[in-house]
């Protein structure tokens, strides 16, 4: 069965997510919950969130392939999937080198993951790798559904479609916040990026994509924060949103940075639900 997960996705953080903020999500007409910050392999934040709601679809972004053991979150899928079989989605990567011990080889560690999952009966059509460079995005392409991916920007989404060509998903997420102030926005986007931007494997997918040094020493550019993090009113959000999805994006998922993060998104939904949002 196809999982439906429309163009708009909202992310909140595994550890913190609420039933009531999943049900406001999913009233607001977003598709999909993204849970952030490495979810534990018991999938019980997702299995909260999907027992509180009716149709929304809950993923994970991402389980870190060095902390949540495989055949855990094999055993944990098919509990969720017996309940939720088509509003499930997991969501794996293999984490920074600068985080995780024992790093190395992320790409094989991955596929070994994957290994696991598929002879514990996990379908491939339920799991996107968090994938940067050019050897995960065909390892998604080849042995995924797709590709799940921050901090990137429409060139990233552009260069995964070609990888993954037009039957895997492209799914990026955005940071974005409302605020008509431009220079006050960019510094709020610049203290929500900046932790992500000190780690080599996001900073190195940006200078493959065409970012420079400058770009990306402190303070950072004003053209690369005015990339990552969209901001204005709802209408600015939503060109944003419109030129990942006309770059071979699906679906988008957003990160609201600053004050009444679900407030920021219901806004933008409500705002989205109103305009044409496609990939043409």
């Amino acid at each position: 069965m196809t999982i439906e997960l429309g163009r708009l996705g909202a992310y909140l953080t595994a550890a913190e997510a609420t039933a009531a903020q999943a049900v406001a999500l999913e009233e607001a007409g977003y598709g999909a919950v993204w849970l952030a910050a490495s979810p534990a392999a018991d999938l019980l934040a997702a299995e909260r969130l999907l027992d509180a709601t009716s149709r929304i679809v809950v993923g994970t972004s991402v389980l870190n392939v060095w902390q949540a053991d495989a055949d855990e979150v094999a055993t944990s899928y098919h509990r969720i999937a017996r309940k939720h079989a088509d509003r499930l989605l997991l969501g794996i990567g293999a984490g920074h080198r600068e985080i995780n011990a024992g790093y190395a080889s992320p790409v094989a560690k991955v596929a070994s993951y994957l290994d696991t999952l598929h002879a514990a009966g996990v379908p491939a059509g339920r799991v996107l790798l968090a994938a940067l460079g050019p050897r995960m995005l065909r390892l998604a392409a080849d042995r995924a559904a797709g590709t799940l991916t921050l901090q990137v920007t429409p060139e990233h989404t552009r260069r995964a479609r070609e990888v993954l060509g037009p039957d895997r998903l492209v799914i990026p997420g955005h940071g974005v916040l409302l605020d008509n102030d431009v220079e006050r926005a960019r510094e709020t986007g610049r203290a929500a990026v900046r932790p992500m931007l000190g780690i080599a494997n996001y900073a190195g997918n940006l200078r493959r994509i065409g970012y420079t040094g400058e770009d990306l020493t402190e303070p950072f550019s004003d053209r690369l924060i005015d990339a990552l993090v969209l901001h204005g009113d709802e209408e600015a959000i939503v060109a944003g949103i419109r030129a990942e999805l006309a770059a071979g994006a699906d679906h988008v998922g957003l990160h609201a940075a600053g004050e009444d993060p679900i407030g920021v998104l219901r806004s933008i939904g409500k705002r989205a639900a109103g305009a044409v949002i496609d990939r043409s």
